[in-house]
């Protein structure tokens, strides 16, 4: 079986394991999975492929029982997609909020291999009025923040029917052209494109074709956001990944020398959708300038960007910041929403650094 993946990943949390890649050494389209983060909500169950059953249930003409080597002998698709936590670039907030304290390197982007979901579904068929898709791993225990539920539960999440649907959904066995590494949810998982990574649902174990919204604890209580209709608040499940760049060099007070060419880097991605551009801003948001593409615009993909920044003559501390735009025309906004409480972290994050002699 694959071992974890935890050398040059930096702890956020011990137990569940919780571990933040350093983004400022990724420099490939691809995140390697060794630096790749990890995001657990409990301890890593231990699959056997052997004993490994996928059921495909609830509103289905022909429940199934699948087994490891049925997944694989199906055929395959290949999808490139970035990963984000939700709760990834927290540190940023102010005030402080409870939670894993990530920094910018809750993300990455991989090439992603197995089965799409439809074609599961296809095969139990669905009933008619089915409304969402219920994934639940093997993954399983009590969550380590309040509210808490009354006992232990499994880490499970629910997509709408027309997402499920979408041939870029899998059911993944895969990564960058390797088996799933056990951190990542080896040996099944479930990839959801353009979503961010709560919904792509490791140790994948049951799919459950429901009629009635699902209403479980991650689904509601946790990794959800408040929403307004008609003046009273709702709670609604958080989703697509907005619009976001991140700068991954130089790193947060990293000290740069005076008036030489330093090479910004970084990353965007967005979700049902396309990045269209990147500017940088390399005095605190007074002027912009157009960052240059390294990958072209890919649909789930992040785009790597660059700028060659001329440093200032005059030292001092100098903050850095990018804004992205997509194809829909959403642009990265200015401070973080309140209404989605420690998540969605996504407006343009300050990076201070030092220009020395």
């Amino acid at each position: 079986m694959p071992q974890s993946s935890q050398v040059g990943l930096t702890i956020r949390q011990k137990e569940p394991t919780n571990l933040e890649a350093a983004v400022d050494q990724i420099n490939t389209f691809l995140t390697p999975a060794e630096l790749f983060y990890i995001r657990n909500h409990f301890a890593a169950p231990d699959l056997k492929i052997a004993e490994y059953a996928l059921r495909v249930g609830g509103a289905v003409r022909q429940p199934l029982a699948l087994s490891y080597r049925s997944l694989r002998e199906m055929p395959s698709k290949t999808v490139v997609a970035a990963l984000e936590c939700a709760g990834n670039s927290r540190v940023f907030l102010v005030p402080s909020v409870p939670g894993a304290q990530w920094e910018l390197g809750a993300v990455g982007n991989a090439e992603w291999t197995g089965v799409p979901l439809a074609a599961l579904l296809e095969r139990a068929g669905i009933a008619a009025d089915v409304c969402e898709i219920v994934l639940e791993g093997a993954d399983r225990g009590i969550p380590a923040e309040p509210p808490l539920p009354p006992g232990a539960i499994s880490y499970a999440r629910s997509l709408p029917l027309n997402k499920a649907q979408q041939e870029e959904v899998l059911i993944a066995y895969q990564m960058n052209g390797r088996e799933l590494r056990r951190d990542h949810g080896y040996p099944v998982r479930a990839i959801v494109p353009g979503h961010f990574g709560m919904a792509s649902v490791k140790w994948l174990t049951r799919i459950e074709a429901v009629r009635e919204p699902f209403q479980g604890y991650w689904q509601t209580s946790d990794y959800g956001y408040w929403d307004r209709v008609e003046g009273m608040p709702v709670r609604r499940p958080l989703a697509e990944m907005p619009i976001k760049s991140e700068i991954f060099r130089p790193r947060v007070y990293e000290t740069v020398p005076t008036n030489q060419v330093y090479e910004v880097f970084g990353a965007a991605w967005t979700g049902e959708s396309e990045v269209t551009e990147v500017a940088l801003s390399t005095d605190d948001g007074r002027t912009w300038v157009e960052a240059k593409f390294l990958d072209p615009a890919q649909r789930y993909a992040w785009r790597r960007w660059t700028y060659e920044w001329l440093t200032p003559q005059q030292p001092g501390k100098y903050t850095l910041l990018a804004r992205a735009k997509d194809a829909c025309g959403r642009v990265q906004p200015d401070h973080h929403d309140p209404n989605l409480g420690s998540y969605v972290i996504n407006h343009a994050l300050p990076i201070e650094v030092f220009v020395r002699d």
